[in-house]
């Protein structure tokens, strides 16, 4: 269950807890944000379930004040969603082997882990972000899921380059009081807006990038110094 959030139950940021969401599990501390506008694309889900997705879209990319296109002029899209009920209906979609090379061992990997999502990243010269494939195998768990809940939680994170082990045990989002709906935690928002500050680097592999994003999210959140 995502949780509620009251003011007294934010997570505080610091300098520390900012670096290990930006940590990799073989110890690099590695982030990037996007460097251009989204231009999303969704398959495989039902007509009913678009108009939540593309809402929850919009209203995670906002937190960056990213745009949302129409088309990318170097893909076409930029953000491409695959919903499957089996890892093995990706082996039959056109091209998507070069957007993932090793297709065919990667999904006999997320098959034998019983994996239901996986995000793939490109970058461009700069190191930002450039295109993100997300691959979701709807097991009951995600099934359970509102639509608006469900691409919050996959847009939150694919607007920035975690961890692969952030959020592992603990969701990035959190109830909105008053609506039922789910959003990025305010904690996880307020680092969200501070990451595309466009004072600071679109990317960096310097664990001192950290102080930089817990500085100002702690005064995005009224908490000067964390």
């Amino acid at each position: 269950m995502t949780p509620a959030m009251t003011p007294a139950s934010i997570p505080r940021i610091t300098p520390e807890t900012v670096e290990a969401l930006f940590t990799r599990g073989d110890g690099s501390f590695r982030f990037a944000r996007w460097g251009r506008p989204l231009a999303p694309v969704v398959f495989g889900t039902e007509d009913a379930s678009l108009d939540p997705i593309k809402d929850a879209l919009r209203a995670t990319a906002a937190l960056g004040d990213l745009p949302v296109a129409e088309t990318d002029p170097e893909f076409g899209a930029n953000l491409l969603i695959f919903f499957v009920r089996d890892w093995a209906e990706l082996a039959g979609v056109p091209n998507l082997d070069r957007l993932l090379p090793d297709l065919a061992p990667l999904l006999e990997r997320l098959r034998r882990a019983r994996a239901n999502q996986y995000r793939s990243f490109r970058f461009d010269a700069d190191g930002a972000i450039s295109l993100c494939t997300i691959l979701l195998r709807m097991d009951a768990a995600l099934a359970a899921l509102p639509a608006q809940t469900l691409a919050s939680g996959q847009m939150v994170q694919s607007m920035l380059l975690w961890s692969d082990t952030a959020f592992a045990t603990e969701s990035p989002l959190a109830t909105v009081t008053g609506s039922g709906h789910t959003a990025a935690r305010p904690d996880i928002a307020a680092l969200i807006r501070a990451a595309y500050d466009p004072v600071l680097p679109a990317a960096s592999t310097e664990p001192a990038h950290a102080h930089r994003l817990a500085a100002r999210a702690g005064l995005l959140l009224g908490r000067p110094g964390g």
